[in-house]
């Protein structure tokens, strides 16, 4: 065959596809030249290294930078000394001299060089201690508090981005500046096979991150290949795919032949380039993108589900009702074999509603409204199912908050110390792991770097991150990150 004939086939298929989903399945099926040179030159063979503890995970993601000190890291302290100087409260030695390592940088006001040190911001919320292990986290999560010996808090995260391509970091493990890798989801795709020939095993809901802070490469697989990108779902049950919802009878049959001929001619080329991984990636995209359009907007159906179960993720309610039903969504994916399920919570075409630098209080107590009843009846829904045990969920947010005022009633952002949560999944539950200092400032007793919740996550799930190494490309070591083993069960 020449090459231009080979070229018009490519073309045609590729022209084809668009009346098979292929515009909201844009990142699968990307064009031929971009496919054929980011796919990895070896693929894995979808099976654990290691005897796996979680099947799935669902990954919930605060944008903009939920502060820790309200959330899940209560500090008494910033209430003693609220209004002083850092500089002058008793842990002033401290903060000019940190507890650091190499992959840190540590930037606070000098006032030897004239900087202003930030006056100390009190505790906008109480605390109180839950369930039997009486581990405090805040009133904005009265819902989630019941849950509270079900989850691992790990208050010793850090990472090094200051400003908000912490997101994007956060998801890759590289700071922005580095540019755009795989993301955690990216590479469980990758190295895992499919539970479900009919649903994508890698999605996304809520609105993605903005383009400021890494836009689509949240939740991308760059040098993997377009086919492990994560699939953008919408919670709308008469129309879960954008721009791929047939409509009508006669619309289905006419698709069903064009699928049918694009089937034969595909078959057709991949007899002539039987070595084309891109060609075996795009059909199977096609193939998926097909049974996509019966398999998902069944998923999307909540009538099925109890008036109990709709009523205990917030369906009911405006506030909670969006976020509910993206919680509740995601358990009835992972219970049909979705291996990688994305909730962003908070976007808002820029940084993100979490981004508190002012008016912290009402900001941070809607958010936490929207979101404690959905994730308290997820954890609930999961364990009552005999799902949790399976079913790995992660509460993230890019950075905390800073201790010390912003605009007088706000935080500044905080990449020296901040907080996440864990549960399911083979993890122990009641427990409090790692801490910050008496301000909540820098991370101190057990530090981890974001790269150790991937490589916790990834082990759960039977997977060795060194193992899924790609030829040609040299990972750093923090790439991988290390399982954070004091709160594996």
């Amino acid at each position: 065959m020449s090459h231009s004939q080979q070229t018009n086939r490519r073309s045609f298929l590729l022209d084809t596809s668009r009346g098979l989903g292929g515009v909201a399945l844009a990142s699968m099926l990307a064009d031929d030249g971009l496919t054929r040179g980011a796919s990895p030159t070896s693929l894995p063979d979808g099976l654990a290294h290691i005897a796996p503890r979680a099947k799935s995970v669902i990954w919930l993601f605060m944008v903009g930078g939920a502060s820790h000190m309200e959330t899940f890291d209560p500090k008494p302290a910033l209430n003693k000394y609220a209004g002083i100087s850092i500089d002058k409260t008793p842990f002033a030695r401290a903060l000019k001299n940190p507890f650091v390592d190499e992959n840190v940088r540590i930037v606070v006001p000098d006032d030897a060089n004239g900087h202003i040190w930030p006056k100390v911001y009190p505790l906008q919320v109480g605390f109180r201690k839950r369930g039997e292990s009486g581990i405090e986290i805040s009133d904005w999560w009265p819902h989630l508090g019941e849950c509270i010996d079900d989850l691992a808090v790990v208050r010793s995260m850090w990472t090094t981005d200051n400003n908000h391509g912490a997101q994007l970091q956060f998801h890759t493990g590289r700071h922005s500046l580095d540019g755009f890798f795989p993301t955690v989801g990216s590479w469980i795709h990758y190295g895992l096979g499919s539970l479900n020939d009919d649903l994508p095993q890698f999605v996304v809901m809520g609105t993605p991150i903005a383009d400021c802070c890494g836009g689509q490469g949240a939740h991308g697989a760059n040098y993997l290949g377009p086919e492990h990108n994560g699939i953008q779902l919408d919670v709308n049950p008469s129309r879960p795919l954008p721009f791929a919802t047939p409509g009508g009878a006669l619309y289905r049959e006419e698709q069903r032949r064009q699928f049918e001929l694009l089937n034969r001619l595909n078959r057709l080329t991949a007899a002539e380039f039987p070595e084309d991984a891109a060609l075996r990636a795009r059909i199977k995209s096609y193939q998926l993108a097909y049974r996509m359009q019966m398999a998902v907007p069944e998923v999307m159906q909540f009538d099925s589900e109890t008036k109990t179960t709709q009523s205990g993720y917030g369906l009911d309610n405006g506030v909670t009702r969006t976020f509910g039903q993206q919680c509740l969504a995601a358990r009835r994916m992972v219970e049909r074999g979705v291996r990688f399920v994305q909730i962003f919570h908070g976007s808002n075409g820029g940084a993100g509603r979490w981004d508190g630098h002012s008016n912290l209080m009402t900001g941070h107590a809607r958010l936490c409204q929207e979101t404690d009843q959905p994730i308290a009846a997820l954890i609930r829904d999961l364990k009552t199912r005999g799902m949790l045990d399976e079913t790995l969920v992660v509460w993230g947010t890019e950075f905390g908050r800073t201790p010390g005022a912003q605009n007088s009633n706000g935080r500044d952002h905080h990449p020296y110390g901040f907080s996440i949560w864990m549960a399911g999944g083979g993890l122990k539950g009641g427990i409090a792991h790692g801490a910050t200092d008496e301000l909540g400032f820098h991370a101190t007793e057990h530090r981890h770097y974001i790269t150790d919740v991937h490589a916790t996550v990834m082990q759960q799930l039977g997977l060795d991150a060194k193992r899924l190494e790609i030829p040609g490309r040299k990972r750093l070591e923090i790439d991988y990150g290390r399982p954070i083993d004091a709160i594996i069960a």
